[in-house]
Parts: structure tokens; C-alpha cells; sequence
């Protein structure tokens, strides 16, 4: 490990010059003055005083040399369509947007909403944000319109780009109707509504708020719009990741950090070649989505493959033939989805031609080894982990083949990626842990370019929740527990706090019970996540009923169990709805009224409750493992 050892040393212990080094992989507009401002820590603020722009280093600065090389493949197995946009043609596609959201007032520094599917547009509004210096924040589309209105209020956008609808498994969901009560829930009004019309759908423009985006295209014809040089500090997005609270955090990222770090990882990590393909399966409401379905390929001047669509429509073979018919070289998924695909005929893959394909990477939930080792002699390519979060944009933790070439380790995603100087850290203290010992995985200021700048609008609610969770030191926590062997290679445990992960998705326990408790039967409720073979997590929900009597057959259980999770369909959409709802007398609490999260979840997962001398009323305990037993 000597070469990759010397280039990681150098990140951490001459982080400076490390990344002045790596900032000649984007084109800038005027060089910076600072390679790292450190005179606010823990904030930290990358190549302060450069001028550049992410709209330039993905699309125009490749025009010379690709412009007619496809930058943009857009393929749907909901629809049945597929449409390919060369650079040049993606050039014009994102000017013509930018013209369109500059004609209805938005300019530098305004936020930009969107709530979209898998199209090419919610491609084009991103860049065509980035390129006039806008913000853009997107909300995974088919939100419910309780979350969506939350962001909404906290990013006050001037503009929202949305559709009729998406389409999900051959089911279109409308997504209109959501964004309409939404705006009516919300406090902020935009001053304009952008609707792509799929003709999926039928829906009601809003008159004076709602634009046709076929009649704005028309009406602004090929305009040339001109990048907008920003400081490299200046916000590029907000990205809303679950917490601890029921309020949302909204990720801020920086501009030039975030460029530099993903050319990066895409050259030294992901092993990419300029030119190549790179089919990222995720979604762009999600941060895999932003930074490997968007900025990253195109910032290295690859084609990107944007699917909507399953892994399992019309067949468990769809992703293999895109790869097949796109000569992809690197693939990105989750591991859910190989979990899936584990339960079809391998025939389906091994009828593609892969030769393409050079590696899978994946990443969003923790690798389990039976499905690594499954893809990996399956596939017959190397399959590389990588762990990282909302916050960081890029991975923490993988095997950086562009460097070296270091074996994987199965369970394990990897090692410490350049500029992140990670460490494990005892919960209570927060001291250094030896290999081999269980704690926190936590890292040193300052994180690498490409990190989280702060919490959107609340910069102390970054510091609280970010750096201020160990006594004796100010370092940045994952809330991840972990464990390092002696080689480096870290095993990531599960989540220290009550957000859980499912399928990839983050969910906030809080968020959830804070939904169910509306429900005007229920009086108390607990959401812990429980260890799921296929999703890597599901959430369980355990009610105690206002009355009991409506809970005391199985046919009254089914049917309050169906209302609760209605209304968490409603307000937090599908993807937070509980795995079960199961209903109990009293909930397990400490005698100062502190629920025991962590026993419920071990009874869910049929573990060992651990130290339980603070438990009020050991029958509380007793129900949930009832409760439990009864379930199908």
C-alpha cells in the first residue's frame, strides 16, 4: 500500500498543497488567492477568491474537442423512449432553460426548486441553474406535499421546475397535484411555476403562475447565455437530508470544491477514462444522483446514462442490456438493487455483452458479503464498496484504483479517500480508538473540498449537529458506527442516532413518528429500524392506541394499521411508510421517560436488549416481543 499510503498522507498532512495540485483539473475563470480560509472553523472555505463555474467544466469547456460525442443519454423503460444529446446539443438544451428562468427574474444567488423525474429537462434545469449562478435544490420527485412544502418555506424558491408526472413500475404518478397543495401548505409563494407536460397526467395550469415550458422554449428561441462567473465559495446547491428532528437539513454545497473533489474521485477513485460511459442507476433527487449522474461524468467529459425506470422493468436483465448498449465502462448502484437482482436467473446478465465494463461501484446502504460475493463471481468484474453521505457529496471510504490498486476486503468498503482524515472515536469520550474497537467513525477539520459548507440558513445548526457531539474535541461526526482493522479498511455498523436507512434512502425515526402521531387515534408511538435482508433497513412502528378496543381483534389492527400508514403515505410519501405497524399497551422507557430505542430495535432483530437497570416497567419490554410474535 506504499504508493496509495503516500497519496493519502499527502492529502491529510499537506492538505494545501494536495488540492491546489488537484484544482488543475477544472478550468478556472480567474485562479484563487486562499487554497484553504480556515479563520472560521469548523467551517472551512475552499479557493476562496476563484472564479469558476460547474455549467462550464460540464458542458462548455468540452465543446473543442466532444461536441458532437453524446453527453446525455436519456433512457425510460416507463415510457418506452430514449433521446441522446450530444455536448453541442446539451449546450443549447441548458442555455435555452437558463434564458427561460432569467426572463421570469431568476438570477445569482435565487434558489431554484425541482420537483422532477428521470427527464432530460431536470437535467437541463440543474446546469442551466448552476449556469447563471442560481441554487438549485431538488426534491426527489413524487414527495409528499407535507415534506415538499417544508422545503418549500426553507428554501424560498423564486422558480419551481416540475411535471405532470413521473412513472414508477408502469404506474404514473402524478406529481401536480402533490406540488399544488404544497404551494398551497407553504408560507413562501414562487413567483413562477415551470411545467414540463408529459401528457401523462391532465392538469390545471395555474393562470399567472404557471408556464408552459414548450411555449417559454418557443418564446426565447436559441438565445446564448453566457456563463456567470461565481467565487468558488458560492453556493451550487441544497440537498435536504433527514435528521434527528423532524425538520429536514438542507446540505449546502459549495461551487469550485465540489468540482475539484468530483474530477477527483472520478479520475483517482472511479477509475473513469474522458470519452467512456458511466451509468449511474440512482436518481437525482438523491446526492448519487447529483454528483455521478450529473456533475461528475460530465465534468470528466464522459456520456452519462440517466434511466427511468426499475431494475426489474420489463425484466431483471434492463440494466445489463443499457450497459450492453451504451458500452458503459463503470456502473453505479445500490446494493438493494443487486440484492434484487440476486433473486432472478443470472442468465439474463451473462446473456449481455460486458466486455465494456470495466468495474461496479456501490454504495447507499452497507455491502453485505453473501451479495458481494454473489455479483462479484457472477458479474466476473471487480466490484468496489464505497461509503459517504449527503453531507460529504463523495465517498469517505473505498479503494482508490486510480492510485493503487488495493484489494478489497469483503464487509468492509474500503479505506480512508484523500482529505479525509477519519478516525474511530470512543461515543463517551471521544478518544481514539484502537483497531479492532467499536465507535464512531469522526473526521478531523477540515473536510476535504467537495463537503457540506453548512446547514442551509442556519449556520449554528451545523456546528450543534455536526461538530459539537464529543467533549474533549471539535471533529466532524458521520453518526456511523465503525470498526478499523489494522490495515485501514473501516466496517461500517449502523447509525448511532434515529435516522435510518432504507434502501438508501434516508429516513428521520422522528419525521415518522411525528406523522403517525397525528393520526388521532394514537397516543404514543416509537419508529425504530430494524436489520431487513433486502433493504438493509425497514422501519417498524410501534402505537399505543388512544383506545385499546379498537385494536383488540385482528381485523380492528388491520385496519387502524392500514389508516396510519395512509397518512404517512400522504404526508411523507411512500418510501417513509413503516414495514409494519404493531400495536402495544405501554412503551419500553428509562425512569426519567426516555425511550429505550435501542432495546426495541434488538428485540426486532432478535438480539440480546443489553443493560437494562434503568427500565421503568420491564412489561413494556414483554408487549414489544408479543407484539413481535404475532406478526405474519
Amino acid at each position: 500500500m506504499a504508493s496509495y499510503r503516500e497519496y493519502y498522507r499527502r492529502s491529510v498532512e499537506q492538505p494545501e498543497a494536495f488540492w491546489a495540485e488537484k484544482a488543475a483539473l477544472i478550468d478556472w475563470h480567474r485562479p484563487f488567492d486562499q487554497v484553504l480560509d480556515s479563520s472560521r472553523k469548523p467551517f472551512s472555505a475552499w479557493f476562496r477568491g476563484g472564479l469558476t463555474n460547474l455549467c462550464h467544466n460540464a458542458v462548455d469547456r468540452h465543446l473543442a474537442q466532444r461536441a458532437q460525442q453524446p453527453a446525455l443519454v436519456w433512457e425510460s423503460t416507463e415510457v418506452e423512449r430514449s433521446r441522446s444529446y450530444t455536448y453541442a446539443e446539451l449546450h443549447r438544451e441548458v442555455q435555452r432553460m437558463a434564458a427561460i428562468l432569467q426572463r421570469h427574474g431568476v438570477g445569482q444567488g435565487d434558489r431554484v426548486l425541482l420537483y422532477m423525474p428521470m427527464i432530460p429537462e431536470a437535467v437541463f434545469g440543474m446546469l442551466a441553474c448552476a449556469r447563471i449562478g442560481a441554487i438549485h435544490s431538488v426534491v426527489f420527485g413524487g414527495f409528499a406535499a407535507v415534506s415538499l412544502a417544508t422545503r418549500i418555506d426553507d428554501a424560498a424558491p423564486k422558480l419551481i421546475l416540475s411535471s405532470d408526472a413521473g412513472s414508477r413500475a408502469g404506474r404514473v404518478v402524478p406529481y401536480k397535484p402533490l406540488l399544488d397543495e404544497a404551494i398551497g401548505r407553504a408560507s413562501h409563494k414562487p413567483r413562477a411555476v415551470l411545467m414540463v407536460d408529459r401528457g401523462l397526467h391532465p392538469f390545471d395550469p395555474v393562470a399567472g403562475r404557471d408556464l408552459d415550458y414548450a411555449a417559454e422554449c418557443a418564446a426565447v428561441g436559441q438565445p446564448q447565455v453566457p456563463c456567470t462567473w461565481v467565487d468558488a465559495t458560492h453556493p451550487s446547491y441544497i440537498l435536504y437530508t433527514s435528521g434527528t428532528t423532524g425538520r429536514p437539513k438542507g446540505v449546502q454545497r459549495d461551487t469550485g470544491g465540489y468540482a475539484v473533489a468530483l474530477s477527483t474521485s472520478m479520475q483517482d477513485i472511479y477509475c473513469c477514462r474522458p470519452g467512456a460511459t458511466y451509468f449511474c442507476g440512482s436518481d437525482i433527487g438523491w446526492v448519487v444522483g447529483h454528483s455521478y449522474i450529473v456533475y461528475g461524468p460530465l465534468i470528466h467529459g464522459m456520456t452519462t446514462v440517466l434511466y427511468e425506470g426499475t431494475p426489474v422493468r420489463p425484466d431483471a436483465g434492463i440494466l445489463w442490456r443499457l450497459a450492453e448498449r451504451h458500452r458503459a465502462q463503470v456502473m453505479f448502484t445500490s446494493p438493494t438493487a443487486i440484492r434484487v437482482l440476486k433473486k432472478f436467473d443470472p442468465a439474463l446478465m451473462r446473456s449481455c455483452d460486458l466486455s465494456s465494463l470495466e468495474r461496479l461501484f456501490l454504495a447507499g446502504e452497507p455491502l453485505d458479503e453473501p451479495t458481494a460475493e454473489w455479483i462479484s463471481s457472477t458479474l466476473g468484474k471487480p466490484v468496489v464498496d464505497n461509503y459517504w453521505q449527503t453531507e460529504t457529496g463523495w465517498p469517505i471510504l473505498s479503494i482508490a484504483g486510480g492510485v493503487e490498486a488495493l484489494p478489497p476486503k469483503p464487509g468492509s468498503p474500503g479505506v480512508a479517500m484523500p482529505g479525509y482524515k477519519v478516525s474511530i472515536l470512543d461515543e463517551a469520550s471521544g478518544q481514539p480508538l484502537p483497531a479492532g474497537k467499536k465507535g464512531v467513525l469522526a473526521i478531523d477539520w477540515p473536510l476535504p473540498p467537495g463537503c457540506m459548507q453548512t446547514v442551509w440558513g442556519d449556520d449554528q445548526r451545523f456546528v450543534d449537529t455536526y461538530w459539537s457531539n464529543f467533549p474533549s474535541r471539535q471533529v466532524y461526526s458521520t453518526f456511523d458506527w465503525g470498526v478499523a482493522d489494522e490495515q485501514g479498511y473501516v466496517t461500517i455498523l449502523g447509525r448511532t442516532d434515529d435516522v435510518i436507512n432504507v434502501a438508501g434512502h434516508r429516513l428521520g425515526t422522528r419525521e415518522i413518528e411525528e406523522s403517525i402521531s397525528s393520526h388521532a387515534a394514537v397516543a404514543e408511538v416509537a419508529v425504530v429500524g430494524a436489520a431487513d435482508a433486502l433493504k438493509g433497513q425497514q422501519a417498524m412502528a410501534f402505537v399505543v392506541p388512544r383506545d385499546a378496543s379498537r385494536v383488540a381483534d385482528a381485523a380492528g389492527r388491520e385496519a387502524l394499521s392500514g389508516e396510519i400508514m395512509q397518512t404517512v403515505q400522504t404526508q411523507l410519501g411512500a418510501v417513509a411508510r413503516p414495514a409494519r405497524v404493531l400495536f402495544v399497551g405501554m412503551l419500553p422507557k428509562t425512569r426519567s421517560g426516555k425511550l429505550l430505542r435501542r432495546s426495541i430495535q434488538a428485540l426486532c432483530e432478535q438480539r440480546p436488549t443489553g443493560d437494562l437497570t434503568t427500565l421503568e416497567d420491564p412489561a413494556a419490554l414483554e408487549q414489544i416481543r408479543a407484539a413481535l410474535a404475532e406478526q405474519p
